[in-house]
């Protein structure tokens, strides 16, 4: 028997206020992502056809570059989200959840600092 209230035996035992957080960012990403995946098709779509030149020039312009940046980061950052949910779910042993998520977290930040300086080495004509 213990003398704790029920408040002091459920601290620890999980966090609060950060699921909360989590959720909208996946949301909002999801949301955000949207018009900037249109965007995205309507683009590819556009240089199909298009040498490397005719790429780099578009490339090139500032606006097109931001928004190829902002779609790679955010998908990014919505992927690992989503996984970070899958893994918290599905892995069970403590040790293979923590490295899981480790690894996850460097995976995304190696692509996603990878596919920025692509975008910018094109974009600045490197």
């Amino acid at each position: 028997m213990s003398l704790k209230s029920s408040l002091g035996r459920a601290r620890g035992l999980g966090s609060a206020k950060e699921g909360a957080g989590h959720w909208w960012m996946q949301r909002v990403t999801a949301v955000g992502l949207i018009p900037l995946a249109l965007w995205f098709a309507v683009s590819v779509i556009g240089l199909s056809h298009a040498d490397y030149a005719t790429f780099k020039g578009w490339m090139g312009k500032p606006g097109n570059a931001a928004l190829i940046l902002i779609t790679v980061l955010s998908v990014m950052y919505h992927a690992k989200l989503g996984l970070q949910v899958v893994i918290e779910d599905y892995v069970h042993c403590e040790a293979k959840k923590i490295a899981s998520l480790i690894a996850l977290k460097f995976v995304a930040l190696f692509l996603a600092v990878f596919m920025a300086v692509s975008i910018l080495k094109v974009a600045a004509g490197v």
